[in-house]
Order: structure tokens, then sequence, then C-alpha cells
């Protein structure tokens, strides 16, 4: 929620609060006034006194925070990823011909994968890559550690695998 929000909604609380302070202190009033018959000296008056003041005080503390998150309250932004992955790679610029200077500087093993990975236009799961490639998962996962090593991959975590995601 935004903070003004919540300040005046806060602030609506309080003065749900003091309602019924008034409320309680008017009815307690009449009852130590019928019940009481020592007067202003009696112990219940000055047992509302003190829960009327202690009422007011966390009234007052409640409207400060409230009246805080509406005037000095920064509003947090919250930002979410929802691009996929597809979205974030402009799958024209994704060629080997693009590649053909990065892919000749490659061992084998590393020009396997980032073929493949050029292939399926910049973004595929490493399980997908396990199996194109015809490598074990150790041997995949030591080739995209290198390649990740030379910036031109990124690896992000996707449940129980990795989505492979070429670097422009």
């Amino acid at each position: 929620m935004k903070n003004r929000i919540v300040g005046f909604l806060i602030i609506g609380i309080a003065a749900l609060i003091g309602f019924i302070i008034y409320s309680f202190n008017t009815a307690m009033t009449d009852i130590v006034g019928l019940a009481c018959s020592h007067g202003p000296e009696c112990a219940m008056w000055q047992t509302i006194d003190f829960q009327t003041n202690t009422s007011i005080g966390i009234m007052a503390f409640i409207i400060v925070i409230g009246l805080y998150l509406i005037f000095f309250g920064k509003e947090e932004k919250i930002v979410t990823r929802i691009k996929t992955v597809k979205q974030q790679i402009d799958p024209q610029k994704i060629t080997r011909a693009n590649y053909q200077r990065t892919l000749s500087k490659l061992p084998e093993d590393e020009k396997l994968v980032f073929e493949i990975l050029i292939d399926s236009k910049g973004s595929i799961l490493q399980s997908e890559v396990v199996t194109k490639a015809n490598m074990s998962k150790v041997k995949v996962t030591r080739v995209l550690d290198r390649l990740e090593g030379k910036k031109l991959i990124e690896r992000k975590r996707r449940g129980m695998t990795n989505v492979i995601i070429l670097k422009q």
C-alpha cells in the first residue's frame, strides 16, 4: 500500500479509538459518580483520570505515526521483472555471422555450446544444452562456467534448472 493511504487509515483508526475512549470514560464517570460517595478523593476517580490520560497518550502516538506516514513517509517502488528472457534479447541480432569472431576464438566444446545457444536465439535451458550437445551434465556445467567467466553468457536460476542467456 502507499504510505499516504496507510497514514490516513491509521488516523481513522486513531479517531475510532478516540470515540471508544470518550464513550468508555463517559460511562465510567456515570458509574463512579453513582457508586463512589467519597467525592473526588475516591480512588476510582484517580483510576479514571489515569486511564483517560494513558488512552489519550496512546491515541496521540498513533496519530503522530499516521501524520508522519502522510507527510514524510517515502513511497517505496516495488520493481518487478516481468520480462521474459525472450523479450530481453533481440532475436534479429543473433546469427552465427554476428558471432563469427567470438566463435573462432573458442575451443571446440565451448564453440559447440555457444552455437547451440545461438541457434536457440539467445536463450535455452541448461538441461536442453545437455541433450543437444550430447555431453554430461558436469561437462556442460564446466563449459558454461568458462563461457560465463569470459562474460559471453549469463545463467539465471529458474526452478530446478538454469536459463542460459547470451550476452549481447
